[in-house]
């Protein structure tokens, strides 16, 4: 009974039920052993029974005979058991695979508890109770925690926990139930195996809410140990979650919860319950932390989702932060949000990526931080290193949206296509129509040069989600491909607007677009390329010398972006070529020779990246060598913005005219005819 009751995880009460049965029964038993015999005639009284016709002799030499029986089989057993351990001892070793599986961290998900409250707006409480959790579990060394998005992605379905533990990589999950009424709140959590589902442990909670942290902690705790009878090697310390009034953190929770929806309206909404939260408990550092990455989320600007400007955003944002640090140095978010203030002021610095690793090493299931820290290294022009990144953060958190389209990007940076759409396979069915899966093919289909299927997709994605700048970004991108300027102009993102109005012949207004962007947002290469593709290079030397001393302090604001190639030097060797300045010529080239040569042993393998080599090689007077990537790049299936090539890469203007690059020119006219013809556009001439 005990084996059978522990194996279908029946309560505790049923075999101490049957232990007392078993107390009770035993001396009836004895009684009626004295009192009654086993007669061939039945059941009979022991002092009804002639002593000279008993059978108790007999019946006592079959009991001896069964009691041998079974011993003789136990022995055997235990023969058989010993031989097979003596061969399992004689085994060849391992193949490397099985070890690899062995020596891989022990790894848990912590599916959202179900919201049994009467009232479903109560969600964000069990939600953020499971986060915080997942979080306190994070901070173990050796122990690998599926991200949130991915755990959450499977919210309410009620899939097989087989397949959701092969969808996330673990090999157990939590979940539980949260059931809050008034000032009371009941939590139910278990442990299951994946493999088996066995449950390894389960328990029920009720606590008053002024105690909800100690709840928390007490199943991280119940949790540990567990994993630390079998599977964890040592002790492991568990952090606790600071502590914080109840209504606060109930403000908190929500304020996350509306975080994690990543639109304008929803961190607005997060950024006011936040205030509320530090309004009731000025010393809850994790509420500062929140409000200062709100802030710096709630920037104008590409890939932001508000319109306070820039340096107001970042300085607000700093303030939070620091008071953040101040109540608790060793807070994870609070470091994750300085990484994010350094990772844009300006985009890519090495104090970001210094920050954010620090966060990572106090919580590595911080995803936001991990998608801030490969943006950061990507601007410093490290893509394989930023790769990597991506690749951990994907394993851990295979759902994570912003991971999804950088891993994308990040594929097609190396010209790995093949690798992007296996990739967009295997998470599509997980999470159908979605805008993210979506515009992240379109990209694919756009560096491969697919720009009529790669403007259905991006326009479904846009349908989808009409609030998803990248989405917007990439419909754009295929829009300049395309050659269809008048929607660009009209309804382009980022700097596109600026290039089709120039192209349409509008350059005042895009002379104002692209001065301002350099104003808001430190966009100056946007503003050097329009000034060198208009004729205007003295323009933009003047604009460079006025703000930069040298070309190291330029360097600093402009770190080369990785996997396209080093564009802003290229576009300040051009213009200092066209002054005739070979000394700040000579200093611009040699910065440009050094990161493409980087990138180049990095692996970076794609037509843009191919254009920006041409554009080097023609600055250098290897003209030759110039139209070899040229080819490269239009035999990947590369479509400039401008009819004429060396229009959109003046850089190039030395090419006009040599055979070979007139034919590679045609080749490139030819595709772009088909693609528009299978838009339904007429042809355009170069």
């Amino acid at each position: 009974a005990d084996i059978v009751l522990e194996n279908t995880n029946a309560p505790e009460w049923i075999i101490q039920v049957f232990m007392l049965a078993l107390a009770i029964g035993l001396p009836l038993a004895l009684v009626f052993a004295w009192a009654f015999e086993v007669t061939p005639e039945g059941l009979k009284k022991e002092k009804d029974v002639d002593r000279s016709q008993s059978i108790t002799r007999q019946t006592g030499r079959k009991l001896d005979r069964a009691i041998v029986l079974v011993l003789a089989v136990a022995v055997i057993v235990l023969l058989i058991d010993r031989v097979r351990h003596a061969r399992h001892d004689e085994a060849p070793p391992q193949s490397a695979e099985t070890e690899a599986a062995e020596d891989r961290p022990p790894s848990i998900a912590v599916l959202p508890f179900v919201n049994m409250s009467s009232d479903p707006e109560q969600e964000y409480f069990s939600d953020g109770i499971s986060e915080e959790i997942l979080n306190s579990l994070a901070k173990i060394k050796d122990l690998k925690v599926a991200g949130r998005t991915s755990s959450f992605a499977f919210k309410g379905q009620n899939q097989d926990l087989r397949q959701i533990g092969d969808t996330l990589g673990v090999e157990h999950i939590l979940e539980g139930s949260v059931r809050k009424a008034g000032a009371t709140v009941r939590i139910t959590a278990q442990l299951i195996q994946v493999d088996d589902g066995f449950h390894l442990w389960s328990e029920t909670y009720d606590r008053e809410l002024t105690d909800v942290f100690a709840i928390q902690d007490e199943i991280a705790r119940a949790i540990l140990t567990q994993l630390k009878a079998a599977l964890l090697d040592e002790e492991q310390a568990l952090v606790s979650a600071p502590r914080a009034d109840s209504e606060a953190y109930d403000l908190y929770l929500l304020a996350r919860q509306r975080m994690y929806e990543r639109t304008g309206p929803t961190i607005e909404s997060a950024a006011e319950l936040l205030d509320r939260a530090i309004a009731l408990d000025p010393d809850y550092a994790p509420a500062y932390a929140q409000r200062g990455i709100a802030t710096l989320l709630l920037k104008e600007g590409s890939g932001s989702y508000g319109d306070i400007p820039h340096q107001q955003a970042l300085a607000q944002g700093k303030l939070y932060l620091d008071k953040a640090l101040q109540l608790d140095p060793l807070l994870p978010e609070a470091w994750a949000g300085m990484g994010l203030y350094h990772d844009v002021r300006p985009l890519g610095t090495e104090e970001a990526v210094n920050v954010l690793r620090k966060a990572l090493a106090m919580n590595p299931s911080m995803i936001d931080a991990s998608n801030w820290l490969h943006n950061s290294l990507q601007a410093l022009g490290r893509p394989a290193e930023a790769h990597a990144v991506l690749m951990e953060m994907v394993e851990r958190d295979p759902l994570y949206r912003p991971g999804i389209r950088n891993l994308i990007n990040s594929y097609n940076w190396f010209g790995e296509h093949d690798k992007a759409l296996a990739f967009l396979e295997e998470v599509r069915p997980l999470i159908p129509n979605d805008a993210t899966i979506q515009s992240s093919l379109a990209a694919v289909h756009l560096d491969q040069g697919r720009i009529a299927e790669a403007l259905e997709e991006s326009e479904r994605a846009v349908d989808l989600q009409p609030s998803n700048s990248v989405a917007r970004l990439t419909r754009s991108f295929i829009w300049l491909a395309s050659h269809q300027l008048e929607r660009v102009a009209a309804d382009g993102e980022e700097w596109t607007p600026i290039v089709a109005l120039t192209l349409l012949g509008r350059v005042e207004e895009a002379t104002q677009l692209a001065y301002q962007r350099a104003k808001d947002i430190a966009d100056t290469g946007t503003l050097l390329g329009f000034l060198n593709i208009t004729g205007r290079s003295e323009e933009a030397v003047n604009y460079i010398e006025a703000r930069w001393d040298s070309l190291d302090a330029l360097e600093k604001d402009h770190p080369p972006y990785g996997g396209l190639g080093y564009f802003v030097m290229l576009d300040v060797a051009l213009a200092y070529s066209r002054v005739g300045n070979a000394e700040r010529f000579d200093d611009a080239m040699a910065r440009v020779h050094r990161v493409h040569d980087e990138l180049r042993s990095q692996g970076v393998n794609n037509p843009n990246f191919f254009m920006s080599e041409a554009a080097r090689y023609a600055l250098a007077g290897d003209l030759d060598t110039s139209v070899d990537f040229v080819e490269r790049a239009v035999s990947r299936g590369l479509i400039t913005v401008t009819p004429r090539i060396a229009r959109e890469w003046p850089a190039l203007a030395d090419l006009e005219g040599n055979p070979r690059f007139e034919a590679v020119q045609a080749r490139m006219m030819e595709h772009l005819n088909a693609e528009r013809a299978a838009l339904g556009l007429d042809p355009v001439e170069a």
